[in-house]
């Protein structure tokens, strides 16, 4: 009988629990029957708000208890506060399968910035056309909240990122990729001093880079890549001493590399391909002995190779110099990186022989020094031309040649003459000097390791070349 009588007592306790909170003192909560309560104007403002972007077709009519409740809203993450559900999480657009695709004329409404709960907001797919400007009112509201803010693949949205945007003081993660915004880079984004990541590629950006953008002390990550930025890179980068990650590639930057650059000890990515940069490679580079990735590629650097102290890199995984307007030679120090797995000094002017010490990079899997003004021959092993195939490719130096005893084998590279006379049909299959003007002249084997992940470093550094060959 204790024992009925006590789950008698339990019972009547949960049971007046949950008519409190279901009731409320004043009535002004939702009947959710058994779960934590959301307060009636915090459901309102965001079931107006999802309906600006998705369409009043929505009502939330099928949601049980609420939005938080056993069958929430997919994109929507809530926390209790003071026994409270409010929205922390708020993901608009084609996220996932089964998220809520956004209408053809989406829009901001006032009702957004009345979760001030909101930690992170996203928005993914959702404006194309008609064009759409972010409202640049409210966002005050969030400065107490929101720690990350997303905008990803929304062509429509136009104009600039508002300016008020610099009042998230909590801010920690900003993301801005493949959207049609344009002018120049919001200066007051150097006011949050918080930011951890801040990725504004694939827009329409112009202008200068802000000196302020380098007072960002906490920032780890930084990719402006794919805009149209101009100017140098502002001396104050040397103040990002947390930096992990800085991708400044596909800009029209210019100048030279700065020596105060040499200051990110921490930096394990360093890409500023397809820009306009010059001035010779700064001695700054071997001093960031953390970098795994350098890829310069396609820039009118000029210079050499030798000024460079190679074996300082020793994490450097991936180097990319091609088209950078290379001249001299190629040092016996590169053979000093261990752990270097690409290596792309392809398109440029160095001239001398190609060290065979090379040979000795363990992990390396592609080596392209193809058109260049490379000379001699080519001293490396049968076990360095059969662990390469065509990953080597030296073709387009007109005095580099391979030892004659690989013509009966299938390790000589392509488009590289034996150096010595044979009959032209021990020679036929890798003497393709001939067939060079039907090679694509506007191949390049360039890579950045931060697109191309190397745990399987034999299957993602495989080259494909297409060839009208005939034997």
């Amino acid at each position: 009988m204790g024992y009925i009588t006590t789950t008698f007592i339990v019972l009547v306790l949960i049971v007046t629990v949950i008519g409190m909170y279901v009731n409320g003192e004043n009535g002004e909560f939702e009947d959710v029957g058994g779960g934590a309560p959301m307060a009636k104007t915090e459901q309102e403002a965001l079931y107006s708000a999802i309906q600006g972007f998705v369409g009043n077709w929505w009502n939330g009519s099928d949601l049980y208890p609420d939005p938080c409740g056993w069958t929430p809203i997919q994109g929507v993450s809530c926390d209790l506060y003071d026994g409270l559900w409010y929205v922390t999480g708020l993901n608009i657009g084609s996220i996932h399968d089964n998220s809520l695709s956004c209408t053809s004329n989406p829009e901001f409404r006032p009702d957004l910035f009345q979760l001030t709960h909101v930690k992170s907001l996203a928005f993914f797919d959702c404006f194309h056309t008609p064009p759409v400007v972010i409202p640049s009112d409210n966002w005050t509201e969030f400065s107490g909240s929101l720690e990350s803010l997303e905008f990803r693949s929304n062509p429509g949205l136009t104009g600039q990122i508002p300016a008020t945007i610099s009042q998230l003081h909590k801010l920690q993660s900003l993301v801005v990729i493949g959207n049609g915004f344009s002018g120049g880079l919001p200066a007051t984004i150097g006011n949050l001093t918080r930011l951890k990541r801040l990725v504004l590629s694939g827009n329409g950006f112009s202008g200068e880079i802000g000196d302020n953008y380098g007072y960002l002390s906490e920032l780890l990550i930084m990719d402006l890549s794919r805009n149209s930025l101009s100017g140098s890179i502002p001396l104050t980068f040397g103040g990002l001493t947390s930096l992990l990650k800085l991708d400044l590639s596909q800009n029209q930057l210019q100048g030279k590399i700065p020596y105060e650059i040499s200051n990110l000890k921490n930096l394990t990515l360093l890409d500023l391909s397809n820009n306009n940069i010059s001035g010779g490679l700064t001695k700054s580079i071997q001093e960031m002995s953390s970098l795994k990735e350098l890829v310069l590629s396609r820039n009118p650097i000029g210079g050499d190779l030798m000024n460079i102290e190679w074996q300082n890199l020793i994490t450097l995984m991936v180097l990319d110099l091609s088209s950078t307007r290379l001249t001299g030679g190629v040092p016996q120090t590169i053979s000093k990186m261990k752990k270097l797995r690409f290596l792309g000094l392809n398109d440029n002017y160095l001239s001398g022989n190609l060290t065979p010490k090379l040979a000795e990079l363990s992990e390396l899997s592609s080596l392209y020094v193809y058109r260049n003004n490379l000379t001699g021959k080519l001293g490396f092993d049968r076990v360095f031309y059969g662990k390469m195939g065509r990953r080597f490719g030296a073709w387009n130096n007109s005095n580099l040649c391979f030892p004659v005893d690989l013509v009966t084998t299938s390790l000589g590279p392509f488009g590289v003459n034996a150096c010595q006379d044979v009959t032209s049909s021990e020679v036929s299959v890798h003497d393709s000097g001939s067939k060079l003007g039907t090679f694509d002249s506007g191949y390049v084997a360039s890579y950045s390791f931060s697109r191309y992940k190397f745990d399987r470093i034999w299957c993602v550094f495989t080259v494909v070349i297409f060839l009208d060959f005939v034997m």
